[in-house]
């Protein structure tokens, strides 16, 4: 799963995905949890004879569109208040649960506060700056709703750049843009151009990471007229392949089912949705294509 966007937003997913085609079936489903594209994507490999399938949700934070999922594939009865379908809004009543045949292991984990993201992002930032010692750093995130997740959100950031710091950066800040909020988003975007305008005051050059999945998205409109140097987002890195192989292989394994994509650990840590008890052990996968 992942949010979508413009013809590159989508490809750097699919390009993310490339690697991992040869070795087990994968199917996308872009749309902020749209009911369609995840039943087409669902379908696509039931036609392949999948019986047992791993969401990985490819979001900056876990949080995103985990009510819609969590409903859509019948973990909880309560359908959201509102949601997304394409580029409408409906009523969450007008949603029904996706017809899933088979085990459905649902991944509860965001891309946020990973190891993958802390190196991408001193990849990013090493791109951008000549010199450590004299450069500010600016991580912006979409940003979550409420103030119990984004702050959850912006914790989960530290991570990223706490690796900066320890790599000799003069500054690193962590912002959210709150982009969907008209009022958390006017005072967001007064504090980042602060933000912005006293780093580069301070150490002469001010580097902008996008902490998002692909693209610069709103970040130069909000900070027109500024002195920054916008860097890349974490999409296109190899790394972001590693993270969902990863996440399959996790997700596979605390169902207690072998993963195609790699070993098992020893003593697997168990996600929320194995705690749960939703899902049965499960036989160990394999895949020949």
């Amino acid at each position: 799963m992942a949010h979508g966007g413009g013809p590159d937003w989508n490809a750097s997913v699919n390009t993310a995905l490339a690697p991992l085609r040869d070795r087990i079936p994968v199917a996308l489903a872009l749309g902020m949890a749209n009911p369609h594209t995840l039943q087409a994507a669902l379908d696509s490999l039931y036609d392949r004879g999948v019986h047992t399938i791993a969401v990985v949700r490819l979001f900056v934070s876990g949080r995103s569109f985990l009510h819609h999922t969590e409903y859509l594939f019948g973990r909880r009865s309560d359908a959201p208040a509102r949601a997304m379908v394409g580029h409408r809004m409906v009523d969450g009543a007008e949603l029904a649960p996706l017809k899933v045949k088979g085990d459905i292991l649902l991944d509860l984990k965001g891309l946020s506060g990973s190891a993958e993201v802390t190196s991408i992002l001193a990849d990013r930032a090493r791109a951008s700056a000549t010199d450590p010692s004299d450069t500010g750093i600016l991580l912006i995130a979409h940003g979550m709703g409420s103030e119990k997740d984004n702050g959850a959100l912006l914790a989960a950031m530290q991570v990223g750049a706490r690796g900066l710091h320890s790599e000799g950066y003069a500054e690193v800040r962590v912002a959210t843009l709150r982009e969907d909020w008209a009022a958390p988003r006017a005072k967001a975007e007064q504090e980042i151009r602060a933000a912005v305008t006293a780093m580069a005051e301070r150490w002469g050059r001010v580097v902008v990471i996008p902490y998002r999945v692909s693209g610069f998205g709103p970040y130069r409109e909000v900070l027109d007229g500024l002195d920054y140097v916008p860097a890349g987002s974490l999409l296109p890195h190899p790394l972001v392949t590693d993270w969902i192989r990863g996440r399959v292989t996790a997700t596979f394994c605390a169902a207690g089912a072998g993963s195609p994509l790699a070993s098992c650990p020893a003593d697997p840590v168990v996600s929320p949705s194995r705690q749960s008890g939703s899902h049965p052990r499960l036989p160990a996968i394999s895949w020949k294509g």
